[in-house]
This record gives C-alpha cells, sequence and structure tokens, in this order.
C-alpha cells in the first residue's frame, strides 16, 4: 500500500513538463560546474616555457626550462591585459687583431651581458604577482609565433626601457630575456626559437628584444630568412655617452678592468680610436646600418631616439605603436619621472597598486671621464653622425 502511495507521486512529478525542464536544467549545470572544476585542475599543473637567457653553445649548457604556475583572474586573461612589469670613416679602421687583455675584455663583456639578462630574469620572476587558480584554464588558449617585430638594437640604448613600456599594450606580449637566437643560438633552429615566445591571441604581435643583432653581420639575412615582413626597432643613443654607460656595465661587475681612456685610444699620444674595441664600435651605426638596409628597406626599420625615451616617453612610444599598427593606447598617464633613477617608471604596474621602475641594473652613475677623452670621441663620431642622419632622414642631435 506505501508502494502504492509513493510511486504515483513521484511519477506524477516527472511527468510535469515545467518541472521536467528544471531537473534537466540542474542536471547541465551540475555537468558543467564538474567540467569546469576538472580543466581548471589539469590547466593549473600544465608545464611552460619560459624564455630564459641561454648560454650557448659555447657554454655547453642545456635550455633553461620552469613551470609557470600562472594564476591571474579568468576574464583578464580571456580578455587580453597589459603584462606584468619587470623591473644604444674618416678614422674608421676595420677592427683588427686585438691585444690579449682586449680579446679577454670582450669575452668579459659578453658573459656580463648574460649575467644581466640572468638578473633582468630572476626580478621579473620575484616582482609577478601571485595568481589566482582559475586563471589556469585560460592559460592553454593562443598559440606560440615566431615574432613579427624585433628590437635590434643598440646595447645600452634604452632598448630595456622600451619592451618593458610596450608590454603594457595588451596587444603586444614579448619574451622577457633576450633569446640572442640570430647571433649565438642560431643553429638550434626556428622551431626552438618558436618555443621560447609567448602565447599570442588572434591579433596580438609577438616581439623580442636583442640589442647585440644590430652589430651582428648575420642577423640581416637570418632575420630576412625568417620572415622579409619582420618589423624592426633600433633604440639608438649619443654614441659618446652609450660607450661610456657601456664600459660602466662592465665595470661594476669586473672592477678591475683597464680605464676607459686606456681602452679607447690605440695610441694616446696620436690620438688615435681604438675601433676593435666593442663599446666604440657599436657608436659607428652608419656602418652597422648599411648591412642591414641589404636585407630590409628603410621603411621596415624604426629609430627611437633614447633621448626622448627618456624625456618624452610617451612621444615615442607613440611613434613606435604607430609602427607596428597597434592602436595607441600608452600614453602620459602611464609614467611618471622618477628623479632619483633618473629616467621615467609606470605609474602602476599590471598586478600591482605601487609604482614600478626598472631594477637595479639601470641607472648606474657613470665615472668621471676626461673631458679631452670625451671630446676626441665627439670628434671622431662627428662625420659617422652626420651619415646616419643622412640615411635615416632624422636628426638625433649628438653633435
Amino acid at each position: 500500500m506505501e508502494y502504492s502511495l509513493v510511486c504515483p507521486n513521484l511519477y506524477a512529478f516527472s511527468s510535469s513538463p515545467a518541472k521536467k525542464k528544471l531537473l534537466l536544467l540542474g542536471i547541465m549545470f551540475l555537468l558543467w560546474v564538474y567540467m569546469l572544476y576538472s580543466c581548471v585542475g589539469y590547466c593549473s599543473t600544465m608545464p611552460s616555457l619560459v624564455a630564459d637567457s641561454y648560454r650557448g653553445k659555447e657554454t655547453g649548457s642545456a635550455v633553461g626550462k620552469r613551470t609557470e604556475n600562472s594564476r591571474v583572474d579568468l576574464m583578464s586573461r580571456l580578455l587580453p591585459k597589459p603584462q606584468t612589469w619587470v623591473d644604444l670613416e674618416a678614422d674608421y679602421d676595420e677592427p683588427s687583431i686585438r691585444t690579449a687583455a682586449s680579446r679577454d675584455l670582450l669575452n668579459n663583456e659578453i658573459e656580463m651581458d648574460r649575467t644581466e639578462d640572468w638578473d633582468e630574469m630572476r626580478g621579473e620572476q620575484q616582482r609577478s604577482p601571485e595568481p589566482s587558480a582559475m586563471s589556469s584554464f585560460s592559460n592553454g588558449s593562443g598559440s606560440k609565433k615566431l615574432p613579427q617585430a624585433i628590437i635590434i638594437g643598440v646595447k645600452k640604448g634604452g632598448t630595456r626601457a622600451l619592451l618593458e613600456f610596450l608590454r603594457v599594450h595588451p596587444d603586444i606580449r614579448a619574451v622577457g630575456a633576450e633569446p640572442h637566437f640570430f647571433d649565438r643560438n642560431y643553429n638550434n633552429g626556428l622551431e626552438w626559437y618558436r618555443e621560447l615566445m609567448p602565447k599570442t591571441l588572434e591579433g596580438q604581435i609577438t616581439m623580442e628584444k636583442t640589442p647585440s643583432y644590430f652589430v651582428t653581420r648575420e642577423a640581416p639575412a637570418r632575420i630576412s630568412a625568417m620572415s622579409r615582413d619582420t618589423k624592426l626597432i633600433v633604440v639608438v643613443r649619443d654614441p659618446v655617452t652609450r660607450a661610456i654607460s657601456d664600459y660602466t656595465q662592465t665595470l661594476s661587475k669586473k672592477p678591475d678592468i683597464p680605464s676607459f681612456e686606456s681602452l679607447t685610444f690605440k695610441n694616446r699620444t696620436t690620438g688615435l680610436i681604438d675601433t676593435s674595441w666593442s663599446a666604440i664600435q657599436i657608436g659607428i651605426y652608419a656602418k652597422h646600418l648599411d648591412n642591414w638596409l641589404q636585407y630590409f628597406p628603410m621603411g621596415q626599420i624604426l629609430f627611437v631616439s633614447g633621448e626622448r625615451l627618456i624625456s618624452d616617453p610617451a612621444g615615442e612610444l607613440g611613434r613606435v605603436q604607430d609602427f607596428l599598427g597597434l592602436k595607441r593606447i600608452i600614453t602620459d598617464k602611464h609614467f611618471y619621472f622618477n628623479q632619483t633613477k633618473g629616467f621615467p617608471c609606470l605609474k602602476k604596474a599590471e598586478g600591482s597598486s605601487k609604482p614600478h621602475c626598472l631594477g637595479k641594473t639601470k641607472g648606474r652613475t657613470h665615472p668621471n671621464i676626461d673631458p679631452e677623452v670625451v671630446q676626441r670621441l665627439r670628434d671622431f663620431y662627428r662625420p659617422f653622425n652626420m651619415k646616419f642622419y643622412q640615411m635615416t632622414g632624422h636628426n638625433f642631435g649628438w653633435d
């Protein structure tokens, strides 16, 4: 008798069309929640390659990898937002065989570049905000592409500042450390290079920066072989100031190197400049640009003023955004000038409520250089600067 009472009631409930729909919707909702939860748990454990600084074949070390436990808000990943902040022939002689001391210094400079890459990447890891678990669900979106734009130079010109400013733009995705693919790691192949890149969505631009490309003879042909449509950006700076900054970086890592003055001259008495020293050679921009123009038209190369990147960052970033075909999103409102550092910083970094500047390796105090040496260098660079102004159609005002 009890059975006959329960069954008709259950049948009556399930036979109601409205209640049937509610029951079906409830079951579908529970299934959707379960699938979403399962996907989040899976994605949060997925390893991802990080564009780290690689030692290259000459050091014989393996490619670095680390697991990225990204946890940012789900919607902020589905709707792209800015990336997290992390903290440049008159007297010219072709480089000749260097003295033993000079060769040692050149090797040290290469090692300094790598060490600084590692410093920057460590800083990026330390400053990354702790993301939320749900964000990992969207980490699998997008795909890795070869870069459509590369900052190719110049060392100590302001390339790190430019890259980090650009990473504020939601349509730019960039590798943090310098890949050095087209100069040191080319034998690893394009697929190895592609794996270093961050994932991008449709409409986003993949970028990287390696300043040594500008002075690497093989780099233009190699980049052209990858894609003739690659857009190139060169941050240039007064070559005298750039050389002193270059020396200052090396000095900070190796205090026992010779003085700037002794490295500048082959013979101090005759005043002959030692153009085999990389700090001097990099600043002969016209010579290096000649090599690039064999493979890329001038319209595909943008020259950014390192000086104006400090005095008017929004103006220079506007030119870069136009060059890349992007909407001008980075404006004056993003910057403030840090009097202590002596250069602009972000008012607010993504994922943080605090202002942020570049790391301690940027903005070093330059040593005092003999004014006569500085003037001799200005005289040396003047004809090259004039040629560079003529080639680019722009006077950078270094003389």
